[in-house]
């Protein structure tokens, strides 16, 4: 823990309900980093749902990140596993003395990977357009998603829970309007948001909702819990709190590491390994995203939902087939993930790969957004749909506009972080549809207006960001024909 000293009188200091922290100036802005939002989920809190964090004496400093949440590295993350200090948070205010529109960020990264410290979820950019902007850690992989026996279910949503009711007590005194709060993510991030809106225990925690790239992917308690069989197995002991606490977290990584490197026997999250994701266990989350807003839990919400055309592109070239897809890959996606939809007929010029790209991005981010815009619609709520189509010209222009290509142009950190790589040398175009997207991400936060028309099942109106953008009918009408009959239901053990 950080040693409290007594702040300069140049330093901004500010005084939550746990205690005081000291910030930082940068570019017009104050920054509070690596605030705690709950108690190290360590010892005897571990496996358990987030406790409040205690009371501190003094000022305590809030000028560093705090350590990354254990997690996958399987794309070459890792997590610093340190003294358990993972529950914290970042915020970014243009004016502690105000009442402005507050958007709270929740990383992606399959529910396996993520760090709100990543430079390319620097939120300077946003902030300064007059928004209080927090990014927050929640736990990852086996410790915050695997299904334990005795552990309660979905801990990592339940760790973003306490942070927004850490944002709603205390981000007044950071000049953030708590009635004015605004949950945004991407990829698991965006599955996050998803599941934030059918969660008993986060509603009224935020007003607006973005919800970008959203997975498909929840699991039935059969389905996970025969996965976290399959970890302990790989660390050694069986799937309970008593014996998976005794294996240290970092060592439950690389199980799960292990696990997803072998996948062999569930269905669709083997073709495209999936080893963690939300569980619809009837308590912590009673149902799907897409029945729970058609049922109108979440009609008081507005929501934007969206996708970019390309989304699996980029994990063709992780997987390293781009550009080699057969037609074997291809036949396998079609009668794993769209048995008898008929992508052959309705696409009769594609190719292998074109048809693989298509069904695997359809499956697992395409539909599941545009499904969850229609059923927050058929619940008597409100939603806006986006699609992303600027193609990227970084790595040599060969992804298009792929998944997490969103993530840099709203944040406008077009040189810093990974997704930065898919941008290449910023062009004037890049800055200005940045410039773009972070107006229509802050308008929606401030007025619950992101600059286009509601998503009607009439006219599907959907905002296309380009060069330049449009407004006009659903650009994937094809794809959305042959899945408007699938429901997206929690995964089973097949």
């Amino acid at each position: 823990m950080a040693t409290p000293r007594t702040p300069s009188i140049s330093e901004p200091v500010v005084r939550t309900a746990a205690g005081a922290l000291r910030g930082a100036w940068e570019a017009g802005l104050t920054v509070f980093r690596g605030v705690p939002f709950a108690e190290p989920p360590v010892g005897a809190l571990r496996f358990q749902a987030p406790r409040p964090v205690r009371s501190w004496d003094g000022v305590r400093p809030a000028l560093e990140h705090g350590p990354p949440p254990p997690q996958s590295g399987v794309l070459g993350s890792s997590g610093s596993v340190s003294d358990g200090g993972w529950l914290t948070l970042n915020v970014w205010t243009p004016d502690t003395g105000a009442a402005l529109p507050v958007m709270v960020w929740i990383p992606g990264g399959g529910y396996a990977m993520g760090y709100s410290g990543l430079p390319e979820y620097d939120a300077g950019r946003l902030a300064s357009a007059g928004t209080v902007v927090v990014t927050i850690n929640y736990r990852l992989g086996v410790e915050g998603f695997a299904h334990i026996e005795g552990a309660p279910a979905n801990r990592g949503l339940l760790d973003q829970v306490a942070a927004l009711e850490w944002v709603r007590d205390n981000i007044h005194v950071f000049g953030g309007d708590p009635d004015r709060v605004t949950v945004f993510g991407q990829s698991a991030g965006g599955g996050s948001v998803a599941a934030l809106l059918a969660m008993p225990t986060a509603a009224g925690l935020f007003h607006r909702a973005v919800a970008q790239s959203v997975p498909g992917t929840f699991f039935s308690p059969e389905l996970a819990a025969d996965l976290a069989a399959a970890f302990a197995a790989e660390a050694g002991v069986r799937p309970t709190v008593s014996e998976m606490a005794e294996v240290e977290p970092e060592l439950l990584a690389a199980a799960g590491d292990a696990v997803f490197a072998t996948m062999d026997r569930w269905a669709a999250i083997t073709l495209r390994p999936i080893p963690f994701a939300p569980v619809v266990d009837g308590e912590v989350l009673p149902a799907t995203p897409w029945q729970a807003l058609a049922d109108g839990r979440a009609r008081d919400v507005v929501l934007v939902a969206g996708h970019t055309r390309d989304e699996h592109r980029l994990f063709s070239l992780i997987d390293g087939v781009l550009g080699q897809v057969t037609r074997e890959q291809a036949e396998t996606a079609l009668r794993v993930l769209a048995p008898g939809l008929g992508y052959r007929e309705a696409f009769p010029a594609a190719s292998d790969e074109e048809v693989y790209e298509l069904v695997n991005g359809d499956w697992l981010f395409r539909m599941p957004s545009v499904h969850l815009a229609e059923a927050q619609v058929a619940g008597g709520g409100r939603a806006h749909l986006f699609e992303l189509t600027w193609p990227a010209p970084g790595m040599g222009g060969l992804l298009g506009a792929c998944h997490g290509l969103d993530v840099p142009l709203v944040f406008g950190n077009l040189t810093s972080g990974q997704t930065a790589t898919l941008i290449g040398e910023p062009s004037p175009e890049a800055v200005a549809l940045s410039a773009e997207m972070r107006r229509s991400w802050t308008g929606f936060a401030a007025h619950g207006d992101p600059g286009w028309p509601a998503y009607t099942t009439g006219e599907r109106l959907t905002r296309v960001f380009d060069n330049p953008s449009t407004v006009g009918p659903y650009p994937e009408e094809t794809a959305r024909l042959l899945w408007r009959d699938h429901t997206f239901s929690a995964l089973p053990l097949l």
